[in-house]
């Protein structure tokens, strides 16, 4: 039986270091593994479980002491020989390695014709310790935690001054959608204006117009429709974020609205062979709620599935009254009666990414390639603006309900399907 090599892992940034090591290692018999950071040295031990570390003090993202402690705590790995391998020669290095956990301490240049023989040394058990006694060692490991408290400092003030940067980023995204859609409404409601002057109360040209203008007029408002989606879909984000969405709240029954996004999508579904089954909905008591909205919720919810759901699939939307509902979230929904009406849309198509499932409510957020960006909202598997689900969630929650999707995961070939769930509060 072939016997196994002994691996040893080189945590090292700079490449050339890494090919001689590689090659004097390789050349006595060993399996050599490579990481170029902390982070990436700190998966790779887990996921391989070396027979020894070489570790680089001076590596980026974190530097070699900070990664022999952290391997140190990971029970897997605290028997696993650490060596710092390192050009740091200055009076005190080799101490604060053995601190921070390494068992031994080779200094570069390297030897290459000793590193195998104090490799397997420190393989055969050699542990090397600090001289002096144990007030020496207590000073030494007081000066390495202010140490390691003192770059934790610095990294939370770094993070501090991104994070505060990247908020303004936001903010400076935010105004720009909200007055670029302001400003295109503009020019929208001239077009608007004139094309009405063309039609009729039903939407119908003129019958004294040319017949051959007909085309292009229509084609002219199918464009501005779409025109507009996208605007308001723009501006709804904006008020969605900065809290300004005004609901216009009536007593109004769940079904009604479901019926409307159905309505609209019905023969984009019949198109692709998609048959939508609508359960009863009797029973379900009124709910105050904004209907325009809440259509709006439907249709996008609807649109996705659609989207999602191959040729000749199945969707089902189904809704119920229930009560008591643990949904962990942080703003977990109430309801002044404590309970609620439950609508689900359910589809039979490719299903969702379960590390997706949280991220796709997330504004601009696209689950598919950005190549298959499409500007129809039902084209099998098309893109978007990455807004539809967002806005979605944005509404229900603001009418202090709860919006979330479930699915098995991504599979094209077997569709396990998704479910969204929508939470709405009912009053007594």
């Amino acid at each position: 039986m072939r016997q196994r090599l002994q691996k040893i892992l080189y945590v090292e940034d700079n490449a050339v270091n890494r090919l001689l090591v590689r090659r004097v290692l390789t050349h006595a018999g060993y399996a050599v593994l490579e990481a170029e950071d902390g982070l990436s040295g700190i998966q790779m031990a887990q996921e391989e479980r070396p027979d020894l570390i070489l570790m680089d003090i001076m590596i980026p993202s974190m530097d070699g002491y900070q990664v022999t402690t952290k391997l140190k705590t990971l029970p897997e790995l605290a028997n696993t020989p650490i060596i710092a391998l390192t050009a740091k020669a200055m009076e005190g290095d080799r101490e604060r390695a053995l601190i921070a956990g390494c068992d031994g301490y080779i200094a570069k240049p390297i030897d290459v014709d000793r590193l195998p023989l104090q490799v397997a040394e420190f393989l055969g058990g050699k542990r090397e310790e600090i001289e002096g006694g144990a007030e020496e060692q207590l000073i030494l490991q007081q000066e390495y935690s202010q140490e390691l408290v003192t770059r934790l400092e610095e990294r939370v003030r770094e993070l501090q001054k991104a994070n505060a940067e990247l908020r303004r980023t936001d903010e400076l995204k935010s105004k720009f959608i909200s007055v670029a859609a302001h400003e295109l409404k503009t020019p929208l409601t001239v077009i608007q204006g004139y094309l009405t002057m063309l039609l009729d109360t039903r939407g119908h040209m003129y019958p004294e117009l040319n017949e051959t203008l007909r085309l292009p007029i229509e084609g002219i408002a199918k464009g501005l429709d779409r025109f507009n989606s996208i605007v308001n879909e723009m501006l709804d984000i904006t008020r969605i974020e900065g809290g300004t969405m005004e609901l216009h709240r009536d007593l109004m029954l769940v079904k009604d609205a479901v019926m409307g996004a159905v309505h609209r999508l019905e023969s984009a579904a019949s198109e692709r062979g998609l048959t939508i089954n609508l359960s009863p909905m009797a029973g379900l008591s009124p709910i105050r709620a904004d209907a325009g909205h809440l259509r709006q919720v439907f249709f996008n919810l609807l649109s996705n599935a659609i989207k999602y759901t191959p040729d000749g699939g199945e969707i089902n939307i189904s809704a119920k009254m229930t009560q008591g509902v643990d949904v962990t979230h942080p703003n977990r929904p109430t309801s002044p009666s404590g309970k609620f009406v439950e609508i689900v849309f359910e589809d039979t198509g490719i299903g969702i990414d379960l590390e997706e499932q949280e991220r796709i409510f997330s504004h601009f957020y696209e689950v598919r390639d950005v190549d298959l960006h499409s500007t129809s909202k039902t084209r099998f598997k098309g893109g978007g603006l990455g807004l539809g689900l967002a806005i979605a969630q944005g509404i229900v929650e603001a009418h202090g309900g709860f919006l979330w999707a479930e699915s098995e995961g991504l599979d094209e070939e077997r569709c396990p399907g998704s479910r969204f769930h929508v939470l709405l509060p009912v009053e007594d």
